[in-house]
């Protein structure tokens, strides 16, 4: 969660940073400003990371959260997909393993 999290943030940063850096093409059906979209993964990047981080230290309301926004990062990333393809395909492949690993993982009282 940690890893992918920092992913969209630095994804974020980059759209943020320079428009130039991402080949946007038009007509597209969900189209948004890029520095929008970058506010988005910035944001959501930040919030993953920080739950990535809670849970690391046990905290189980974490996992529940992580399943949530694992499958929201993984709707902002097919949003993202005509901005840059290949890295919305591997961060929506991340957020699936991650919502599978949370709800497969036993829970603190099983270990």
């Amino acid at each position: 969660m940690i890893f992918g999290g920092l992913m969209m943030l630095f994804a974020g940063i980059a759209a943020i940073a320079n428009d130039d850096v991402f080949v946007a093409t038009r007509n597209y059906v969900y189209e948004f400003d890029l520095t929008g979209w970058g506010w988005i993964h910035l944001i959501m990047g930040v919030v993953i990371t920080l739950a990535g981080a809670a849970l690391l230290q046990g905290a189980t309301w974490a996992r529940v959260v992580g399943v949530g926004l694992a499958g929201l990062a993984m709707l902002a990333n097919f949003l993202w997909i005509p901005y840059a393809p290949f890295w919305a395909i591997v961060l929506i492949a991340i957020n699936a393993f991650v919502i599978w690993a949370l709800c497969t993982a036993p829970s603190p009282s099983e270990r």
